[in-house]
């Protein structure tokens, strides 16, 4: 049977995929870059990420990638958006489909594979030159996970067996690298309907003890779904 062969006026972009993956770390909200082994930007800092085959998925290519260059599976990864100016990449036209994840790091063991030459953990407030335009899908992917907290509960994969409210704000204020009102923020987590009181007590230094509470059904906790 001949082989069906076609031809186009346009020529054909090439497609990547890049992943952002955030976590807390020391305190602070921290992301995944891998330094690249190769040419263009050799030896400079970015995302993890690479070029999607002809007969691959996109989610596949993103999690192939991820795995490829870090050493991390099973991470559920959400579409961000799509970067596309013409010049974002030296070598040709290549449009790339973003993701990002947040996740606890210790569930993440790294290990630097493919053409990335290291893979480590940065600050997001303190970042170190980067390749390509990453730091735009780095700024836009903050911006879309600070907005996923006022609607779900995706911070809440940080939280202890039992923790105080003043805990929990304290997760909520690192993912938005901002301050926020502690009365408005119990407000809000309580109204969420999804943390209980322990009846237990915990001190902290010359504090007058605070309540400590739990989550109703951990299996109810969102990621960036």
């Amino acid at each position: 049977m001949p082989t069906e062969q076609h031809c186009y006026q346009y020529p054909h972009p090439a497609v990547t995929t890049d992943v952002v993956i955030f976590t807390i770390r020391d305190d602070r909200l921290q992301l995944l870059l891998i330094r690249r082994g190769g040419e263009p930007f050799k030896g400079m800092w970015a995302l993890p990420g690479g070029f999607l085959d002809i007969d691959e998925d996109l989610d596949q290519c993103a999690a192939r990638e991820l795995e490829e260059e870090t050493g991390l599976t099973d991470v559920y990864l959400e579409q961000l958006y799509t970067f596309g100016r013409p010049q974002r990449d030296p070598r040709e036209r290549v449009i790339s489909i973003a993701y990002y994840a947040l996740i606890p790091s210790q569930k993440m063991r790294l290990q630097a594979a493919s053409d990335a030459a290291e893979a480590a953990w940065f600050p997001v407030s303190d970042l170190p030159p980067l390749a390509f335009d990453h730091q735009e899908i780095i700024r836009t992917a903050h911006h879309r996970l600070v907005a996923k907290l006022d609607y779900s509960t995706i911070a809440f994969q940080f939280l202890s067996e039992s923790f105080t409210l003043g805990e929990l704000q304290g997760i909520y204020e690192t993912l938005a690298d901002s301050e926020l009102d502690k009365r408005n923020f119990r407000k809000w987590a309580l109204a969420l309907e999804q943390i209980e009181e322990t009846g237990e007590l915990r001190r902290q230094g010359n504090h007058r003890p605070a309540r400590l509470y739990r989550l109703k059904d951990p299996t109810t906790v969102s990621y960036l779904k």
